[in-house]
């Protein structure tokens, strides 16, 4: 348990971001899951459709600091060219 109040204060800190960080891997993570099963079915249509708000999401992570930008981007590059595969 903590003792000092700079602990203290570190604990309640880790915590709330803690919360964030699992709103936004969960956010990041079911969007683009529900997208690859949009490409493996072969819909090109409704997974360009979501897409954009794959794009929001891992943009949102990158912005807070839970995934650097850097593999924000190589991530929407690589679901981009996942659809564009589709026939």
């Amino acid at each position: 348990m903590a003792i000092t109040s700079s602990a203290k204060k570190a604990l309640r800190a880790s915590k709330h971001k803690r919360f964030y960080n699992i709103r936004h891997r969960d956010a990041v993570t079911g969007v683009t899951k529900e997208l690859k099963k949009l490409v493996a079915t072969g819909n090109k249509g409704e997974a360009m459709k979501l897409l954009s708000q794959v794009y929001k999401e891992l943009d949102k992570a990158a912005k807070t600091g839970f995934i650097k930008p850097n593999a924000a981007s190589r991530k929407k590059s690589r679901l981009s060219a996942l659809i564009k595969k589709i026939k």
